[in-house]
């Protein structure tokens, strides 16, 4: 299913309470956002999460659904609040105490891209920023929280997997314990979003495939993952940052010489997790 704010791929049965999301991989840069712009399209395109929904794509064949945005982030923001609105950025917008997020460029509009790179030129109309989130965001939303009722009205449990990219840059000086630089940062909020047994077993699933794992660093979860996770009423959210080196040439953004090899890699831990959530709600979290 494709509307102008996603694309929902759903399972012919849906055998697992996990839902499966990816609001940074919307590429369709409509003209007149194109023309806005001062950045060409290969800039704008730094801040997108590129090819994580088709790194995901299988979601579907194991029984969960896959609910990806349609729309670039670089134009909206989807993982943070329809409130995160920019008084830099947005004509009439108030500043409502003190964001990181907004103040560095990156509330629901964004200003900025990778870098600190302004997108635009001049400020936005209040009207241009709510008609987007009017027409993008709260549909994504709307139906993410219907997949995720869903997931409890059929299984008793939802586990929320908000699936991201990071820059290679961005985990070239974090290390784990053992001294190996993270291809997966897991967040949690430290331990506020999810049951620490579901995200144990997350880890383990990408662990087995090979993969080197870290929590919360330099990642711990932003909008989505605190807004939807609720582990105290069986709503679990965790967030999946991959490194872009395993899949992708970041100068050009194409797919690299491994991007096969890796998705079918991902493919084995998607259908594990997907296995996570099939089992009854109080083995998977308790």
């Amino acid at each position: 299913m494709h509307s102008a704010a996603y694309a929902l791929e759903m399972p012919a049965e849906r055998t697992s309470c996990v839902v499966f999301s990816s609001p940074h991989s919307g590429r369709n840069y409509l003209p007149g956002f194109l023309d806005r712009s001062v950045l060409n399209r290969n800039v704008i395109r730094s801040s997108e999460d590129a090819f994580v929904d088709q790194l995901f794509a299988s979601a579907s064949i194991h029984g969960a659904p896959l609910i990806a945005a349609q729309m670039p982030r670089a134009f909206l923001d989807l993982n943070r609040s329809a409130e995160e609105l920019d008084p830099a950025l947005i004509l009439g917008a108030r500043r409502q105490g003190h964001n990181p997020r907004v103040v560095s460029g990156l509330g629901v509009i964004p200003r900025v891209v990778s870098n600190g790179r302004a997108i635009y030129s001049g400020k936005l109309t209040m009207d241009e920023a709510r008609l987007r989130i009017d027409t993008y965001w709260r549909p994504y939303h709307a139906r993410l929280k219907s997949l995720l009722a869903e997931s409890i009205d059929m299984f008793g449990q939802a586990i929320l997997i908000d699936c991201h990219s990071m820059p290679h840059e961005a985990v070239a000086m974090a290390g784990n314990p053992k001294g190996r630089r993270p291809e997966i940062v897991l967040g949690d909020r430290f331990g506020a979003s999810a049951s620490g047994v579901i995200v144990d077993q997350i880890e383990a699933a990408f662990s087995s495939a090979g993969l080197t794992v870290a929590r919360n660093t330099p990642f711990a979860g932003a909008y989505v993952t605190q807004t939807y996770g609720r582990p105290a009423r069986h709503q679990h959210a965790i967030q999946i940052e991959i490194d872009r080196a395993l899949y992708m040439n970041e100068n050009t953004i194409e797919p690299n010489a491994n991007f096969l090899v890796f998705r079918d890699i991902l493919e084995e831990v998607i259908a594990d997790i997907a296995r996570i959530g099939s089992q009854p709600a109080r083995l998977a979290a308790e």
